[in-house]
Order: C-alpha cells, then structure tokens, then sequence
C-alpha cells in the first residue's frame, strides 16, 4: 500500500506541476499536499484500523468535499499579478474572454517584445475590412489582443489574417481566433516559443524510440505477469518458469493491443494534422492483489498547439473509438470462453473468479457471447482475454467521460465550444459522483475527476464550428460512454436472464 501511495504521489505532483504551477504563487508542494490529503487519510485509517473496519462518513467524504474547495482557494490567493485575470479564469475553469489564452507548451513564457508604431500599422494592415474590421488593439503581458467586428466565415478570416502576420512577421507570433464572454471572436497574438529555426532541432529530439521500446517491453512483461496471476495457475509457492509466462501472454497481449491501438490512433491523428506529438509510452506497474492488472495504461504529449476545433476533435475521438474496435471482438472471445459460475456476494464488477456483469454494455456483450449459459443466478469466472477486454471497456469510458484534458473533454470542447464544455464537465463530476453511490466502483473516478481541471486549452482557431458528420460521431461517443457505465435496468434485466 506503501508502494501505491508512493506513486499516486508522484503522479499528482506531475499533475500540479503541469497544471497549475504557471499560474500561482501558492508553493506546489502545499497544492500537493492537499491533493493528496484523502490519500493520506484513508490510508492512514487503513493502516490503524484495517481493511474490514468501515469508514466513518466524515473521513470517508469529509476530505473529498473540502480539498477542492481548499485546492482552488490555495490557487486563487498565490494567483500572481502578472497573470491577472487569466489565472482566475484557468482556477476557476471558465474561460474568461481573451485571458483565456491557452499556453501552447508547458514551458516558461516568452516575453512579448512590443511592437513600434511602424509595426502597429503593419499589424492593423494584416486585418482586411472585408473579413475582420479591426476596431482596437489591446496590449497585454502575454498578448496582444485584436478587437472587431467578423465580416465573413471563421475559417476565411482565420486563415487570412494568419497568413498576412506571418507575412510581416515571420514566426513572431502564434495567432489565436476565440470567442470572448459577450460572444463576438477576436484575434490574440501570443508570443511563438517554437521559432521556425529552432523547431527542425526540437523536432529532431521530440521522439525517444529507445524509452518508448524500453517501457514497451517492462509493461508486456508486467502484464504478463498479471495475466499469470489472473489465469489462477500460480500460488504462492509456484516458481515462474517460462512455460508458466506463456500462460500470462493472452491477457497481455490482449490489453496491449487495446492501449497501443487506443494511444497510436491519437498519435497518427496528431501526425495528420502535423501536431507534434511524441510516441505513446506505457506505464508498467508490478502487479499486485490491489491492483493486479500490471499496467497504468499509455499516453502520449503534444507538444505544438492544435490547429482547430476540427483537429481538436478528431485527435481526441479517434483513440477511444480505435480501441473500442479492437476491444469487442476480444472481449466477445473472452466471454465465450469463460466459464459460468455460482452467483456470490462477492461477485462484483471486475471480480476475475466471480464476475457478474452488472453494466449496460457488459451484460448485453455477456448474453451475446454466452447466451442461455448466463442466467440471472449465475456468474461468470473470467478468461485472462475476457479480463482484458473489461479493462478495455473501462479505459474507453474512462477517457470519453467530458472533463477538462480527457478525451471526451477535447470531444465536447470541440462540438460545443470551450466555455460550454467546461460547464458539461462540471456536470459530468457530479453525474459520476452520483453514479458512484450505485456503483461503488466508480467512487475512485469521481475522485480523479475533482482534481482534473475542466477546462482544457483552446486550439489556435477556436471559433469555427464542426460539420454535422462530427457532431453526429461525437453524439455516438458520449452514448457509448453512457452504454459502458449505465447499471443494467431492472427492466433490461428481466428480459437478458
């Protein structure tokens, strides 16, 4: 359990790090310790009084209802000056007009050099009356905020004036096209902190084919591992041999392929839209009783601003719906090969030796694989593939779930534009808090969820809107999120067994 806090502290230092660190004075290792307040308290009951003891409701929600609220006070009294009114956007997740502004790397910023009068006539010169009348030039810290009025379509006037400032000034500046609080767009010009003659060098360094191969490896073989766990043929006293580690290879191979599938989709549509973005890498656990399923996942980091809403959500749909595709047929095999068994109490949601599939999605697969052999008394005992096409499911539901920098985020960012995704995420946390009372396994999630920001950054052109086909598809994605965590209906129930 050591070993587990340990790393989830790891983790959640990263993730403040890289979340809020540029936007406080409030010291990173006080948001850390926040953060990680409930851990250390439910771990820190565990430890004294055991697993069996139940919880008091104090501790068990206590620290769950007041570290965010602390979390985002912390953030808003060390907010620095120099930030503004950017930083009390970016705490409270709401996109507060151009203060917006998304960073596009997690580098420190670069200055903005101010532009002559000369230049200011250049720069009003980039913005035709027929395509955006340019009323008034706002000059800010990290930007330089052009006002007016649009007089033709977003994507026109987007790419007009992008190529008339790049025209007078090189690769000075990244442009950025957003809607402010009263709804009209407006252009900010950001400081490029990827210069034209440094990005061949950094491009060059982006990718680490060694590191990526490296932790490739160490998660096969510790999910492995887990599927030798998983498949029952070990004890305690067994030695591994390799003959045994044959038996652990479905389970990884399977699960592999659903995260390699899931991250290289995302990889190959940040390529497409040359987004700079580096190989997925794995995460590999060592498995263990607690968690037995030998890897954290995968992922990938792009390191260049997303073009366009269009970019945005293809990036951010094409990983889930790649690894849904892979993950069905394998869990259909999973299934069919598993074996029926008695109907416990112990029998839970991903519970390998008794598992009774009490999701929408799972039971309607189950009663596909097995037909008459499931029957509302009985359970199932899980093949090693059939494990992994779970965790599959899981993964899928997890990242298309509409909060801040998931997937699903991105997906509602792009369909609906970021204020109103932010808004969607900040109903979502609560739907999957509510969803956790029903199923308690998803108690954790609502936990991870609070902490992730819901707002994510905006892509350079974040006023053009998407075409009907990808709403439709983005419509598909968050009913496929509902069919994965939806408990079965009573209704539903009656009919499958």
């Amino acid at each position: 359990m050591i070993f587990w806090l340990l790393l989830l502290g790891i983790f959640t230092y990263f993730i403040v790090q890289r979340t809020v660190a540029s936007i406080t004075r409030t010291p990173i290792w006080v948001l850390w310790l926040v953060m990680m307040t409930p851990a250390f308290v439910w771990t820190g009951w565990i430890l004294v009084y055991g697993e069996n003891e139940p919880m008091p409701a104090i501790l068990l929600l206590g620290p769950f209802i007041l570290c965010p609220l602390l979390y985002w006070f912390l953030i808003q009294w060390g907010r620095s000056s120099k930030s503004g009114a950017a930083v009390e956007a970016q705490a409270q997740g709401l996109q507060q007009g151009p203060q917006a502004i998304a960073e596009p790397t997690a580098e420190k910023r670069p200055t903005l050099r101010p532009i002559d009068k000369e230049e200011e006539a250049a720069l009003q010169n980039c913005f035709p009356w027929s395509v955006y009348y340019l009323q008034n030039v706002e000059y800010r810290p990290q930007a330089l905020i052009c006002r007016g009025q649009l007089r033709t379509s977003p994507e026109v006037a987007y790419k007009t004036i992008r190529e008339n400032v790049e025209r007078q000034f090189g690769d000075r500046f990244l442009i950025v096209f957003q809607e402010g609080m009263n709804g009209k767009p407006f252009f900010a010009l950001v400081p490029n902190p990827q210069a034209q003659a440094a990005a061949k060098s950094a491009s060059e360094s982006l990718n680490r084919p060694g590191l990526a191969l490296t932790l490739l490896l160490a998660t096969i073989f510790t999910t492995t591992l887990a599927g030798v766990a998983i498949s029952g043929t070990i004890t305690e006293d067994t030695e591994i041999t390799a003959a045994l580690l044959l038996n652990g290879l479905p389970y990884a191979l399977a699960l592999m392929a659903i995260l390699g599938v899931h991250e290289l989709a995302h990889y190959l549509a940040a390529r497409f839209y040359k987004i700079r973005a580096t190989l997925p890498y794995f995460i590999p656990v060592p498995p263990a009783s607690f968690f037995p399923f030998g890897t954290f996942g995968a992922f990938i980091q792009m390191r260049s601003p997303v073009p366009n809403r269009k970019a945005l959500f293809d990036v951010g749909i094409a990983g889930p719906m790649a690894g849904f595709v892979v993950t069905i047929p394998l869990l259909l095999w999973g299934l069919a090969h598993s074996t029926p068994v008695s109907l416990t109490e112990e029998s839970g949601i991903l519970n390998v030796t008794s598992f009774q599939p009490s999701l929408l999605l799972l039971a309607l697969l189950s009663k596909l694989a097995l037909g008459g052999g499931l029957t509302a008394t009985t359970a199932l005992k899980l093949h090693p593939v059939a494990v992994a096409g779970c965790l599959g499911l899981l993964v899928t539901a997890l990242n298309l779930v509409p909060v801040g920098q998931l997937d699903g985020g991105h997906i509602v960012h792009a369909m609906f534009g970021q204020r109103v995704g932010a808004v969607i995420g900040q109903v979502a946390r609560l739907l999957v808090l509510a969803l956790s009372f029903v199923q308690q396994e998803f108690f954790l999630w609502a936990i991870l969820l609070f902490f992730i920001p819901v707002v994510d950054e905006p892509a350079l052109n974040d006023v053009s809107e998407l075409d009907n086909q990808r709403d439709w598809w983005g419509l598909v994605a968050l009913g496929l999120l509902v069919s994965i965590i939806l408990p079965v209906p009573q209704s539903v129930t009656q009919i499958l067994f």
